[in-house]
């Protein structure tokens, strides 16, 4: 725990939240590094200055990193909701160039479905925040007080 933070006890929901972001957030990393290398490529938008190969390839480490830690210290550190809410911000530019360019890839073969997935993220990182205290519902705040 870092000097002038609150440490504060998130309930079970959270917890179960908490461990299975880390948890897709580290089985993503190995996608992008071995079985779903190929498909992460069609996500890679034009204007990424390395190859496709080594976006999808660095991504997939940041991801497993990522994942483990949330799964180590996402519970105990907020900033870590900030750092994965804005990880997930950043990747957004993949998930629209997949819809932009047409490309198929993880079964989004349809305009409509590649466009329909362009919704999960921002649940994704609303998760990310909730789930390990960077934000609080209106609920929690009622409680603490």
């Amino acid at each position: 725990m870092m000097k002038g933070t609150k440490r504060q006890k998130l309930g079970i929901g959270r917890h179960i939240g908490r461990i299975a972001l880390g948890v897709f957030f580290v089985y993503a990393g190995i996608a992008h590094l071995t079985f779903g290398r190929r498909a992460f490529r069609a996500q890679v938008p034009k204007w990424i200055p390395a190859t496709k190969d080594q976006t999808v390839v660095w991504s997939g480490y940041v991801e497993i990193l990522l994942g483990l830690l949330i799964l180590w210290r996402g519970h105990r550190d907020p900033k870590i909701g900030w750092l994965i809410g804005s990880f997930l911000i950043a990747v957004f530019p993949g998930n629209w160039a997949q819809y932009q360019n047409r490309r198929n890839a993880f079964g989004l073969n349809t305009d409509k479905a590649r466009f329909i997935r362009l919704f999960f993220q921002p649940p994704l990182i609303w998760l990310a925040l909730w789930s390990m205290g960077a934000i609080h519902t209106s609920s929690q705040k009622r409680i603490e007080n």
